[in-house]
């Protein structure tokens, strides 16, 4: 009889290279940025200044640090569809890394962003683990060009 794991897989091989969908808008404001500057120990201006920003930044705003952006990915995947039938009988979901990432257009203040997914790969570790490669793309509202684009590999761990 098969595994969760090995359903799992089965599930998500038949879809690779299909687009998993986007998710919800959010906002970065300020408060946001400011809050990531404090933890990162990153307050370069271009993030925390909005009046030098008005006159010494390309942007005349502060923009989201990168990593700020790549950091909020699992918060915006939370509300990308994902059939449910490829998460029955996950127990976690663990970072493994990433391929590649690009931080392709800086997120300004007030910006609104959304991750959309692209199921790139699937291997199968054990049973009962997976290994998963999304190619996430951080859309900015009302922007021809995306914040980010990564390529996302995570581990999902199946009970039984």
């Amino acid at each position: 009889m098969a595994t969760s794991g090995e359903k799992a897989y089965e599930l998500m091989a038949a879809a690779v290279g299909t687009t998993e969908g986007s998710g919800d808008w959010l906002e970065i404001d300020q408060a946001r940025i400011d809050a990531f500057a404090d933890v990162s120990e990153d307050h370069q201006f271009i993030h925390v200044d909005p009046e030098a920003c008005r006159t010494l930044s390309p942007w005349g705003v502060p923009i989201a640090h990168g990593f700020l952006t790549l950091s909020l990915l699992t918060k915006l995947m939370e509300s990308v569809p994902q059939p449910p039938e490829r998460r029955e009988g996950a127990v976690m979901g663990i970072n493994y890394g990433f391929e590649k990432v690009r931080f392709v257009t800086p997120v300004k203040v007030g910006s609104k962003v959304r991750a959309s997914s692209v199921l790139k790969a699937v291997e199968q570790k054990d049973p009962s683990t997976l290994q998963v490669t999304r190619t996430i793309t951080v859309e900015i509202e009302g922007e021809s060009r995306p914040a980010l684009v990564a390529d996302w590999v995570t581990r999902a761990v199946y009970g039984g």
